[in-house]
């Protein structure tokens, strides 16, 4: 049996665990502020995110801005995009009350595990983590400390609150693996602190931009959750297609058609060769027109909670707040128990 079947065979059994007894997990995940969430998070994380939520699953959420910097310059708007991911989230039905909310850089004792942990892990480990080699070649960039210790940094954000699962698609496998690694590491040095933590597979849609690419914030093509109605249908104008009027789904060959009858069908919940049948011959125009309505229809009651949530201007920075208070809690007894464990309390 190789490494994946081995890991999707363990995935199905905490998911049927996680369904007769979820109140014995921990869910940790999150992601980095680098722009406005999309249409990609929605149907990637964000509804898996809720799912496990109404489960009964405790959840933690973190808004990583520290690693905004693992392969750009600034950090220029995070504020602004972790407020709005706030926005999102509760427009999706992320509960505060249930799911704590939290940023990276208000949580000193998640950092200072980055540490110990670092120790538990050799340079070549770091340098054949494929996500570490993917970001680095997207960039464009010279490889930072930050962007190489990335996925320590990310066991780091797992373990401080003892969380025993992560949901991930199988691209970002490698990280809860490294996780694993660290934690059994760290608990045969110093003696039991950690959890080892399971992956629950996620089989969640792959939603493609509106020019074929991965949809991404740093690619210009996505449709993001905060668009208005009117920007929702000018991002769809300008996708560019092609001269044949006989729309058919084909990726490869026509990725701006593809990626439209993609979107469109996800948020129909139609096929999306049958879409593509479905429009025959109509043309561009009423491929871009038929995209357009569904997806805001389909958006139109998370905006509408959106722009609910929205009226109160303090309402981010208090959730925030609240759930960074969770989170130092939660990481200054980890921490205080590593110390313990390593012999450096004094």
């Amino acid at each position: 049996m190789d490494s994946f079947t081995s890991t999707a065979q363990r995935s199905a059994e905490v998911s049927a665990a996680v369904a007769l007894h979820p109140e014995r997990f921990r869910v940790l995940t999150g992601e980095r502020p680098t722009g406005p969430l999309h249409l990609g998070h929605y149907f990637g994380t964000i509804r898996e995110r809720v799912r496990l939520q109404e489960a009964g699953v405790e959840m933690f959420i973190v808004l990583a801005d520290y690693q905004v910097i693992t392969d750009r310059d600034t950090t220029a708007h995070v504020r602004e995009n972790v407020h709005s991911a706030v926005l999102d989230y509760l427009a999706a039905g992320i509960d505060p009350k249930r799911t704590t909310i939290f940023t990276h850089s208000s949580v000193p004792a998640l950092n200072q595990l980055l540490l110990p942990f670092l120790s538990l892990v050799t340079e070549a480990e770091l340098h054949r983590n494929p996500t570490v080699k993917a970001e680095l070649a997207a960039s464009g960039r010279a490889l930072s400390g930050l962007l190489l210790t990335y996925p320590v940094h990310q066991a780091a954000d797992i373990l401080f609150c003892k969380g025993n699962l992560v949901p991930v698609g199988k691209d970002n496998l490698p990280h809860v693996e490294m996780t694993r690694v660290i934690a059994r590491r760290f608990n045969e040095r110093y003696g039991q602190v950690f959890p080892v933590p399971d992956a629950l597979i996620t089989s969640a849609p792959e939603v493609p931009g509106l020019d074929g690419r991965k949809m991404s914030k740093s690619y210009g093509n996505a449709i993001s959750l905060s668009m208005t109605p009117d920007e929702t249908v000018d991002a769809i104008c300008r996708t560019r297609t092609d001269q044949d009027r006989r729309i058919s789904f084909d990726p490869e060959q026509r990725p701006g058609v593809s990626a439209l009858l993609s979107t469109a069908s996800l948020c129909l919940g139609v096929d999306p060769v049958e879409l593509a049948a479905e429009i025959g011959d109509r043309g561009s125009s009423a491929l871009k027109e038929v995209t357009a309505t569904a997806v805001n229809d389909y958006l139109a009651p998370l905006r509408e909670r959106r722009r609910a949530f929205a009226s109160d201007p303090d309402l981010a920075s208090r959730i925030l707040g609240e759930g960074n208070e969770v989170a130092n809690t939660a990481a200054e007894t980890t921490l205080a128990e590593v110390r313990a464990a390593m012999g450096t309390s004094y």
